[in-house]
C-alpha cells in the first residue's frame, strides 16, 4: 500500500524518497480530489437547473470594506452555483462530524475506552453518518437562502456518487482497514507477499484470525489475484504482523488475505455515476434523481457488506451491520419517492447563467 507520498513515489519510480514526503498522506489527497470532483459536478448541475429556471438568484448579505477601512453591508443577488464554496464547505464540516459520530456508535466499546482519541483520530469515518448529517446541514443552509432543497438534492446526487468512488480509492491506497472478510485461500509469508494456502496452514489460519470465519476463493485463470485477495502491506492502520527487514513507518501486513472491498466499491460508484450522469436530463420529477442515488447507493453498500468487515448488532434473529440497516432505510425511501412523488415543476425558457 501507499499510505503517504514517500511510499507512493517510491512505488512509482523505484527510487528511495526522502522521509519528509511522508507528511503528505494519500488518503488526504484522494479526499481532496473527491471534494473537487464533487464541486465540479455539482456546479455543472446547478448551472443546468438555473438555465431551466428551476433555481433562481438568491439574496446574500455581503460585507465590504472601502479604501478607508469602512465596512458596509449590502444584499446582492447570487445564483446558487456561485455559492458552491460555501455549499461544499458546509457539507464537508457536517460530513466529518456525522462520520465521526456514527463511527462512535458503531464502535461503542472503543469509543467509551478513549472518547477523545476516537473522535480526533485520523481513522474511523462512517460514510452514512457523514451523508446523513451533511444532508441535514445543507437543508438548513438552503432554508436560510431560500434555495429549493429538492433541486439541490438532485444536483448533488451524481456529485456524491463520484466523490464516494474517489474516496474509496483513497481507502484502498492507504490501506485504512476498510477491507473485506478473510479470503483464507491465501496466506502471507515473511517478506509480505502472498502464497496459496495449503491444508497444513489450517491451524495457523485459525490462530491468526482468532477463529473468525472467512470465505476461501482462488482467483480463476485470467483473473488477477488482487481482485479477490490482498494482504495490505504497509497499511496505515499498523494492522497485522511485522514485515521482515522492513524499516521505517507502516511495516505491517495482514497474515491472511482479505477481499479488497474498496476496489469493488470504487468501481461500482464510478459506473453508477456514469449511469446517473446519462440519465440526469431524462428525469421528469424533482427528487427522482436523488431517489435513484438512494437506491443505487443502498444496494451497492448492502451487497458489499456481505464480504466486508464491520460491527454487527444483535437483533435476535438477525445480526445486521449499521450500514445494512441504513441501506434498507435508504432503499425504501428511494423507492417511496419514485412511486409516490410526482410533483412536476414548470421548466421555463433557458435563462442566461453567469
Amino acid at each position: 500500500m501507499y499510505p503517504d507520498f514517500q511510499y507512493l513515489l517510491h512505488g512509482i519510480t523505484g527510487i528511495d524518497m526522502p522521509s519528509w514526503l511522508s507528511i503528505f498522506k494519500t488518503f488526504g489527497l484522494l479526499v481532496a480530489l473527491a471534494f473537487l470532483a464533487a464541486a465540479r459536478v455539482l456546479t455543472l448541475e446547478l448551472k443546468r437547473k438555473e438555465g431551466q429556471g428551476l433555481l433562481k438568484p438568491v439574496l446574500k448579505l455581503v460585507k465590504k470594506k472601502d479604501k478607508d477601512g469602512v465596512t458596509t453591508e449590502k444584499n446582492e443577488l447570487f445564483y446558487p452555483h456561485m455559492l458552491i464554496t460555501e455549499i461544499v464547505f458546509a457539507a464537508a464540516i457536517g460530513g466529518i462530524i456525522g462520520a465521526k459520530l456514527f463511527n462512535a456508535f458503531e464502535t461503542w466499546n472503543e469509543f467509551i475506552a478513549d472518547p477523545i482519541g476516537n473522535l480526533f483520530s485520523r481513522s474511523g469515518l462512517t460514510f452514512y453518518g457523514g451523508f446523513i448529517v451533511a444532508t441535514i446541514v445543507l437543508y438548513y443552509y438552503t432554508r436560510k437562502y431560500k434555495i429549493p432543497f429538492k433541486h439541490l438534492c438532485d444536483a448533488a446526487a451524481p456529485a456524491i456518487m463520484i466523490a464516494y468512488g474517489i474516496g474509496r480509492l483513497g481507502c484502498q491506497l492507504s490501506g485504512d482497514g476498510d477491507w473485506g472478510i478473510y479470503n483464507t485461500a491465501y496466506v502471507t509469508v515473511a517478506d509480505g507477499s502472498l502464497r496459496a494456502a495449503t491444508p497444513a496452514d489450517a491451524n495457523y489460519i485459525a490462530h491468526v484470525t482468532n477463529g473468525t470465519p472467512g470465505i476461501p476463493y482462488t482467483a480463476p485463470a485470467g483473473i488477477p489475484r488482487w481482485l479477490v485477495a490482498m494482504n495490505y502491506p504497509h497499511n496505515v492502520g499498523y494492522e497485522g504482523m511485522p514485515i521482515k527487514d522492513c524499516k521505517g513507518d507502516y511495516c505491517n501486513v495482514l497474515p491472511v488475505a482479505v477481499y479488497p472491498t474498496p476496489i469493488y466499491e470504487a468501481t461500482a460508484a464510478m459506473l453508477l455515476f456514469g449511469l446517473m450522469w446519462a440519465l440526469r436530463k431524462k428525469i421528469k420529477y424533482p427528487l427522482h434523481m436523488f431517489a435513484l442515488y438512494l437506491i443505487f447507493a443502498a444496494v451497492e453498500r448492502f451487497l458489499v457488506e456481505l464480504v466486508r468487515v464491520n460491527s454487527k448488532y444483535d437483533l435476535g434473529f438477525i445480526h445486521p451491520s449499521q450500514a445494512e440497516l441504513i441501506s434498507v432505510f435508504l432503499f425504501i425511501s428511494g423507492v417511496g419517492i419514485l412511486l409516490f412523488y410526482r410533483k412536476k415543476d414548470v421548466i421555463e425558457e433557458p435563462l442566461p447563467v453567469v
